[in-house]
């Protein structure tokens, strides 16, 4: 059984950005509905999963707000073009065969965690669509990311990617489970965490090296560069406290039933919504699916 998690807020965005200037005779903007749509179809024809969310952030948790005052308060105001797309991708969402999963003052990634936690059981996958740093300390045997971005495709050729556990290390040159202690040294310029002047290769270099973040702090006297000793010394109180704004809340209870997570296409509906959009290609693409899903299969016959 395979789970697809998808993060709402990063496909609608990549969409908006990816195609601009399209727009229905009546003026209105379609082009993060056409790309949100599109890049969920391929997602169902590379994964062919049996389970489904997309999951919104709705708001900030109130603990990370408490830890980190100017968290997340250096990101852009909505687009006004894409305000009245996304309400739109909402309502379309379900009629693609998605549930979704939202909690108030919740960030996507902890409900993504919280859904990946729960299918830690035998016969279980889940694949987690996102570019979300923090959820890459998820994966693991039963779990992966799947990405389209070029640097992460093996070839030219490919589609798509599924990030695995060796495939992150590489990414990232630490295990999964080492990555939110490299993001406490480096910060996260999206979400305005703070960093301490370290980037990436070297923190995760000192990450490797001691084992982790506790170890390194405890063993700062052995750090052989003397000004990276004094970044870690000076910058102590704000590692720990990024260390936990980075940390996913895998602890809530769902919102939504795993078992109603059936993906289920209501193809009536889905093709008055996008006839509304006034799409051809990909209005032609899901009349052409729903009549084939209207014909029995032979063993539904028998």
């Amino acid at each position: 059984m395979k789970l697809l998690l998808i993060d709402g807020h990063y496909y609608v965005y990549r969409s908006f950005f990816a195609i601009p200037n399209l727009s229905n005779s009546r003026g209105e903007p379609t082009n993060a509905i056409f790309g949100f749509t599109k890049t969920l179809r391929l997602m169902l024809k590379h994964l062919q999963p049996e389970l489904g969310a997309v999951v919104w952030d709705e708001g900030v948790p109130q603990k990370r707000v408490e830890l980190q005052p100017a968290y997340k308060e250096t990101r852009k105001e909505m687009p006004k073009p894409m305000i009245p797309q996304l309400e739109f991708i909402q309502k379309l969402t379900p009629l693609l065969g998605f549930q979704n999963i939202s909690l108030p003052d919740t960030e996507a990634d902890d409900l993504m965690g919280c859904y990946t936690i729960a299918c830690d059981r035998p016969g279980m996958q889940v694949v987690l669509a996102t570019n979300d740093k923090d959820l890459y300390q998820l994966v693991g045997p039963c779990v992966k990311v799947y990405t389209t971005a070029k640097a992460d495709l093996a070839s030219p050729k490919d589609a798509f990617a599924l990030l695995s556990e060796e495939q992150v290390i590489t990414k990232w040159e630490v295990p999964p489970k080492l990555i939110g202690d490299v993001l406490a040294l480096t910060g996260d310029s999206v979400d305005n965490i703070p960093g301490i002047g370290l980037g990436r290769k070297t923190a995760a270099a000192l990450i490797r090296e001691f084992g982790g973040l506790e170890p390194l702090l405890n063993s700062i006297d052995k750090v052989k560069s003397a000004r990276t000793r004094e970044k870690l010394a000076n910058a102590r109180e704000q590692i720990l406290q990024n260390r936990k704004m980075v940390d996913l809340d895998c602890h809530m209870e769902l919102p939504v039933p795993l078992d109603q997570l059936q993906i289920r296409p209501d193809y009536p509906a889905l093709i008055a919504a996008l006839e509304g959009c006034e799409f051809k290609s990909l209005l032609q693409e899901v009349r052409d699916e729903a009549r084939g899903a209207a014909v029995p299969k032979q063993d539904e016959l028998l």
